[in-house]
């Protein structure tokens, strides 16, 4: 055919500044200035946007750090999945050991050779910060506390958690049991991201169980109307600890705080690095899977023309007011021709702020495009010879 001798382009289509075209002269706002972030009393601190991981603030996030309580996430992140695929059910009751029963510190108050059911163990573990119910629900899921512990750092090393090794199922203090302020942002994104249904658990204020009411340790819950989770964590040799997590206008910010000195101080300096992403940082959301970017010319199919669009959500974290500086810049491949698949790959989005490239995002077809006739595509190869000779592409 005439159209194999012919070579295949890249051209740049359009240059877009918050979804509208503008010339290569057009109106450019000025930078946004943003001010030093907070430097808060805490061995190792992290920020980041929960939509896109961006990392606003951070501080030692890498160090080795014992996690006290907050490995009860990881904890509730296992037995949360176990829920979903139907291998637990949240009214199953469960048989509460010798062990489970007498683990020290934080305790939801359950009692040897009694049965509680999934559900309320899980509030036991996020709410109350139960020792003994993370020990019940280790053995109900993996047989046994140790063999539970496997399955943490397996679960761990599939989410990235590359700082973090598991001893036990609580935090209780342990040889070798560490985790890092990074880490622990990606086992809270996941969490809210895998199950949202239980994350919702990490927002309630109270759980009464055996005549007890005890409250979430999580202060910021009573402060703070947008924070939703997520959980706090206390040994001597951890200092005190939280992650937290708050959305508001649609972004959602993650915020972990290791090694401070107080319950106040844990809450306090966690609401700074909240306050400070909401002032300065907006998550913006340039494209949905439903839009159509571009529409472009087929040749050789049953129909002429072709929606681009993106395979999935696309957001990016700037800072606030600085939505004016975006530049998306669309790269497709001049001859496209059919068959085409619905998804395949034709293009892509370079997207700058400010001239730094902060994305590049594949462009992909939206429908499927069936290849034509003989003739048609005779006919359209035909066509393309003579452009590409007179030069006309």
């Amino acid at each position: 055919m005439f159209l194999a001798g012919l070579n295949r382009r890249v051209f740049y289509a359009f240059v877009f500044v918050l979804g509208s075209i503008v010339t290569a002269a057009g109106a450019h706002a000025d930078p946004v200035l943003i001010p030093a972030p907070p430097q808060l009393a805490a061995t190792g601190y992290l920020l980041i946007d929960a939509n896109t991981g961006e990392v606003l603030v951070e501080h030692n996030a890498d160090e080795s750090l014992p996690p006290a309580s907050l490995t009860k996430m990881m904890t509730s992140y296992i037995v949360s999945g176990e829920v979903e695929r139907g291998n637990l059910r949240e009214d199953e009751m469960v048989n509460i050991s010798v062990k489970a029963w007498k683990m020290g510190g934080s305790k939801m108050f359950i009692r040897e050779g009694t049965q509680v059911s999934v559900k309320d163990l899980l509030r036991g573990v996020i709410i109350q910060s139960g020792n003994d119910a993370s020990v019940a629900l280790a053995e109900r899921v993996a047989g046994s506390e140790d063999a539970f512990v496997d399955v943490m750092n397996q679960q761990a090393a599939l989410l990235g958690m590359t700082g973090t090794v598991y001893r036990n199922a609580t935090g209780w203090p342990a040889e070798g049991h560490v985790t890092t302020a990074r880490d622990l942002a990606k086992l809270a994104q996941a969490m809210i991201r895998d199950y949202p249904e239980h994350y919702k658990i990490y927002a309630e204020k109270y759980f009464k169980y055996n005549g007890i009411n005890q409250p979430n340790r999580n202060k910021l819950l009573f402060r703070d109307p947008t924070v939703d989770g997520i959980k706090t964590g206390h040994t001597e040799e951890a200092g005190y600890c939280l992650v937290s997590s708050s959305e508001k206008d649609g972004m959602r910010l993650i915020a972990v705080v290791m090694g401070t000195n107080s319950e106040e101080a844990r809450a306090v300096e966690s609401q700074k690095l909240l306050t400070y992403g909401f002032r300065y940082f907006q998550t913006h959301k340039l494209y949905s899977p439903g839009d159509e970017i571009s529409a472009v010319r087929v040749w050789a199919g049953k129909a002429d023309n072709l929606g681009l669009g993106v395979a999935k959500d696309i957001f990016l974290t700037i800072p606030r007011g600085s939505q004016d500086n975006l530049k998306a810049t669309m790269h497709v491949d001049e001859i496209i021709k059919a068959p085409i698949a619905a998804g395949q790959e034709l293009g892509n989005v370079v997207v700058e702020l400010d001239g730094k490239q902060l994305l590049d995002i594949p462009l992909v077809a939206k429908q499927e495009i069936e290849q034509a006739g003989l003739f048609a595509r005779l006919w359209d190869s035909l066509k393309l010879f003579f452009m590409d000779l007179f030069n006309l592409m």
